[in-house]
């Protein structure tokens, strides 16, 4: 006798239809159908639980004796991962889009051994709080009510890598690809959005792209409105002439400050002070200040630009969105194998951070889905009782 259909195989054929779909979407980048079928069951089995998400792990999810295959798929078969990167944004933008979306850019380390991958070599990184050995990626996030996804990438490339064009070449780095900054790194994933007619409105990021004059200016010929934390020594043109982020701050008086929500959090709203000031005169550049409830000597100062007049608590919100980036890259690493990659080569880090980057992506759009899914059944239950 047949076992009856149950809620939970319903739910996996739903699964399993959502991905089928999300895979046509890319499947055309890949010339050769071995490498399609490489990439799907690479994509699987950033999607299974195991624990190590890498070629020899991915290899036996798929079968394969040996991770041969997976290292191909990386390193040697022909496909395009910015192509496949761009449909990965606008599926994130057609999903997850919300009229309160909010991009943000945000760098992540890579811990690695050895002086041979990519970009590798010891520098501060946020993720372990120290001075590494380690890669730098670059991300744009896109954040909305609906959930958060990664959308777009760029491997950071210090210096010391890109003035040596012996080692660039070893590492498959070619001669147009020059030194950049993270924000200008920063500023090329942003166009991209723009120019694939992306409609976002608001851009955050933290002090290492808000101190960037480049980034800034460019925000606002491109008509993107900002928010992005400063330090407190930025200076502010003020009717009076310079003055620091902090002085105007401490000048102002008691009554600017307002209590609001940036958000919730794991323990609900998380609940600062806030005082909006406007240095100089309307449409310039706007100071917004952050102070902790507990502790008020600790302030945080931010940049803002819009194109119309924002309220403080718009202002506040995309500032908020900011903190769900650290969780948006731990779930990609825990849950996609981010940063569980095995290879060397430039073009191969982006391969597989691009394909981390689909799996993530579908997860969080059929989470959403999901959502929407059991509030409509809990609505039909309730007219029907």
């Amino acid at each position: 006798m047949a076992a009856s259909w149950t809620v939970s195989d319903d739910r996996l054929a739903w699964w399993r239809a959502g991905f089928d779909d999300v895979f046509a979407l890319v499947a055309g980048r890949f010339a050769q159908a071995d490498s399609r079928r490489r990439a799907r069951m690479y994509v699987l089995g950033l999607l299974s639980g195991a624990e190590r998400k890498n070629s020899w792990t991915l290899a036996e999810q798929a079968g394969d004796l040996t991770p041969d295959g997976m290292q191909r798929l990386l390193n040697f078969y022909r496909w395009d991962a910015d192509a496949t990167r761009d449909d990965i944004r606008s599926y994130v933008l057609r999903h997850l889009g919300d009229p309160g979306g909010v991009v943000v850019a945000d760098e992540t380390g890579f811990l690695k051994k050895g002086t041979k991958s990519a970009g590798v070599q010891r520098e501060y990184s946020g993720t372990a709080g120290r001075i590494e050995n380690c890669q730098l990626g670059v991300f744009l996030t896109y954040v909305s009510p609906r959930g958060r996804a990664l959308i777009d990438r760029e491997l950071y490339l210090p210096k010391s890598w890109t003035d040596d064009r012996t080692r660039c070449e070893e590492a498959g780095i070619g001669d147009a690809v020059d030194f950049a900054t993270k924000p200008e790194l920063a500023q090329r994933m942003l166009e991209r959005l723009l120019d694939a007619g992306a409609d976002v409105e608001w851009f955050t990021a933290d002090e290492a792209y808000g101190d960037n004059p480049g980034l800034r200016s460019w925000c606002e010929q491109a008509g993107l409105n900002y928010v992005m934390a400063i330090s407190r020594g930025h200076r502010f043109d003020t009717t009076a002439g310079k003055a620091r982020a902090d002085d105007l701050a401490a000048a102002a008086p008691r009554k600017g400050w307002q209590r609001l929500s940036a958000g919730e959090g794991s323990k609900g709203h998380r609940l600062y002070d806030w005082l909006l000031i406007d240095p100089a005169t309307p449409g310039g550049q706007q100071l917004l200040v952050r102070r902790s409830i507990s502790k008020p000597t600790e302030l945080a100062y931010y940049i803002c630009h819009t194109t119309y007049p924002a309220p403080i608590a718009e202002l506040v919100r995309v500032a908020g969105s900011r903190w769900a980036v650290e969780e948006t890259f731990q779930f990609a690493k825990n849950e996609t194998g981010l940063d569980h990659y095995q290879v060397r080569k430039y073009h191969a880090w982006y391969r597989h951070i691009t394909l981390s980057m689909l799996a993530a992506a579908f997860l969080t759009a059929t989470a959403h889905a999901e959502r929407l899914r059991d509030e409509k059944g809990a609505a039909q239950r309730r007219k029907n009782t």
